[in-house]
């Protein structure tokens, strides 16, 4: 079986597109199209089912894809790194939430540069990020998303603690009954958050008060760096990772308004293509930063 064709098919059953597939190739779609219609005459079976938008694998090109992209991975790894030893230095694609990437990960990683591994960092929500690993244009993924599939494997990372915060201005206005669990009185303060959804708010008040808040976003900053700096100069509530707040709350720029018997939690997962913590660089990292979070 021609190696070409099976290095097409990976990618296109990663990409989940004909058309991304031929830009992650450098090929035409037509050109993908035929090696893909070539390798299903000679297997006698179809690989994918063309859609409207994009294509879906069939049964067996799930199987074909579990089976060969693993070898194919470890193929392009020693394509890349040459036999020569002074060809040392492999680079990391990494991609992740920016505060947790940027704080936690990229931290963690920073002893690995003595060991040949250069990092390039990305940033991205779940959805995006897992899409690019499945892509192939990251190599390890941090997300708070669990993939489903074969395709990607996931290992929970650690949980972050998330806690109700507000400038000392804020709290000394509420006054101690607020403090122990006044829901209503709560929703009276202006809100900074990440979107206007309110994700985090809205999933502490469901753990916390099991309903929904009955709030509004004043601030809206898409970083969480920032909502902590909106909070502190007393711009209203926010919900934030306890890490990232941490130091705030130590240096009393900012004050815990609820402390819940049970503390909402979100998971982080470490996910990877099937196969490629076969490859040296992708495997230390992977190790690399589970043992690090053992502290966080």
């Amino acid at each position: 079986m021609d190696l070409a064709l099976l290095r097409t098919f990976v990618t296109v059953h990663r990409a989940g597109s004909f058309t991304r597939a031929a830009a992650l190739l450098g090929l035409s779609q037509p050109a993908v199209t035929g090696q893909i219609r070539t390798l299903e005459r000679q297997l006698g079976k179809p690989l994918f089912l063309r859609q409207a938008r994009g294509v879906t694998p069939t049964s067996v090109g799930d199987e074909l894809a579990h089976r060969a992209a693993p070898h194919l991975d470890a193929l392009v790894e020693i394509a890349e790194s040459g036999l020569d030893e002074e060809a040392g230095v492999r680079t990391l694609h990494l991609v992740g939430p920016p505060e947790f990437t940027s704080l936690r990960a990229l931290p963690a990683l920073t002893p690995l540069l003595s060991q040949g591994l250069a990092l390039r960092a990305a940033f991205g929500k779940a959805e995006e990020s897992l899409e690019g690993l499945a892509a192939g244009h990251h190599d390890l993924a941090i997300t708070t998303a669990r993939p489903r599939g074969g395709l990607l494997t996931s290992t929970p990372l650690c949980d972050e603690e998330h806690v109700l915060v507000a400038s000392p201005r804020w709290a000394a206005r509420l006054g101690p009954d607020v403090l122990r669990g006044g829901q209503v009185v709560l929703e009276q303060l202006p809100v900074v958050e990440v979107h206007e959804s309110l994700p985090l708010v809205s999933r502490y008040w469901s753990t916390v008060f099991d309903s929904p808040p009955a709030a509004a976003g004043t601030v809206i900053a898409p970083d969480l760096r920032a909502v902590l700096e909106s909070a502190a100069a007393g711009a209203g509530l926010a919900v934030l990772p306890r890490y990232l707040c941490e130091e705030a709350l130590d240096r009393g720029r900012v004050v815990t308004l609820l402390e819940p018997p049970v503390p909402p939690l979100r998971t982080y997962f470490l996910v990877v293509r099937a196969g490629t913590l076969a490859l040296p660089h992708i495997a230390r990292a992977h190790d690399w930063l589970m043992r690090a979070a053992a502290d966080w």
